[in-house]
């Protein structure tokens, strides 16, 4: 098969869909040699994130050759993109990034990842406008794709929900994170990176965007009261100022650490280094740092509802992240007690999020399509 991808975001996207887009294409490319991927992109850039896109003989980059093409990408890449899937022979274009192209005809089948549809399930925490784009370019996606890859069932269920889709078109697909969590990390190389961050030997970790939704100051009120730094590791947004008066009512400011554009290579070393791992957020539709913590082997305490149960299992304690007493009771728990039996049974659950399963289960949904 000859197979397209939407690939904007392999390219120019170090976090979330990003991430998603790599750890897919390298596993496919890898695993099923036999097929040929072919990566629709605006530009190609340095990114040494996607060097390794440079290394399979079975993977292809396409960029605008038209000047018109070339001058407006993102009519090119939304409108215009169906003649340079159909000059190329694609078989199956995948939208990895929850959009597809215009269809305007031609044999060729459409597949779109839905990752989630937190903008019409908490509107609140998007502007107007961008909540119009991303319901359009959703909507048509999951109308007009032959088949749809949710990422979770919380994800499904907010496809049938919002959009009314067939379930009978859905397959649920769950990613996986990238190999390098899933690599013990020295000892001395743990105690390199926490002296390159200046960071304490024993810390609780969080890991995402500093915004609204995923809540990181309810964290800091619980820890009001436990003696223990808090590392927490993401792009501040305006809800970083909340955060910070957070900080300052709470006294914490010697005990709170804010890392940015951490290199990919030393978030292993930092998860591992953790005392417990907290991600308070209000909603995801998947929440993949919690499967980093589980692959990382250290304690979890994520929120209740939602898909964060789907996401860590029985291993994870659950709290209600807007309750600080909650949060903090359950952190308390994890700090307290001996963790090795959850921790076990936390890295045998997260297995099923392994990188073959998840290449695996996508390939499926390509050869149902063919």
């Amino acid at each position: 098969m000859r197979i397209g991808f939407d690939a904007k975001r392999a390219y120019h996207n170090n976090t979330g869909l990003g991430n998603y887009s790599r750890d897919l294409i390298r596993g496919l490319a890898n695993k099923y040699r036999e097929d040929q991927y072919v990566l629709f992109t605006p530009s190609v850039t340095s990114n040494p994130r996607s060097a390794f896109i440079n290394y399979f003989p079975n993977i292809t980059p396409i960029t605008p050759t038209t000047l018109f093409d070339k001058t407006l990408k993102s009519y090119w890449r939304s409108i215009n993109l169906e003649k340079d899937l159909i000059r190329e022979e694609i078989d199956i274009y995948h939208g990895l990034s929850q959009e597809i192209p215009k269809r305007k005809g031609g044999n060729l089948k459409y597949v779109v990842t839905i990752h989630d549809l937190i903008f019409l399930r908490h509107p609140e925490t998007y502007k107007t406008v961008d909540r119009r784009i991303y319901d359009k370019k959703f909507r048509y996606a999951a109308e007009q794709s032959d088949l749809v890859i949710a990422i979770s069932e919380q994800t499904k269920s907010d496809l049938i929900e919002f959009y009314n889709t067939d379930p009978e078109k859905i397959r649920v697909v769950y990613q996986s994170c990238h190999d390098q969590f899933k690599q013990s990390v020295s000892k001395s190389a743990k105690h390199t990176i926490l002296e390159k961050y200046n960071l304490p030997s024993e810390y609780i970790l969080y890991v995402g965007t500093i915004e609204k939704r995923k809540n990181l100051k309810s964290l800091i009120d619980a820890c009001r009261s436990i003696d223990l730094p808090i590392v927490a590791v993401g792009q501040k947004t305006s809800y970083f100022k909340e955060v910070m008066t957070a900080v300052v009512k709470n006294k914490m400011e010697n005990r709170m650490f804010f890392l940015e554009d951490v290199p990919f290579e030393d978030l292993p070393g930092i998860y591992q280094s953790a005392k417990v791992f907290c991600y308070p957020s209000v909603f995801e539709g998947f929440g993949i740092p919690i499967i980093e913590a589980l692959y990382s082997k250290i304690p979890v305490i994520t929120s209740k509802g939602g898909v964060f149960k789907e996401t860590g299992g029985e291993a994870a304690q659950y709290a209600d992240p807007l309750s600080v007493d909650d949060l903090r009771a359950k952190l308390l728990i994890a700090l307290e007690r001996d963790n090795s039996e959850h921790v076990n049974l936390g890295y045998k659950f997260v297995q099923r999020f392994s990188t073959e399963q998840f290449v695996e289960g996508v390939k499926n949904v390509y050869n149902e399509l063919a």
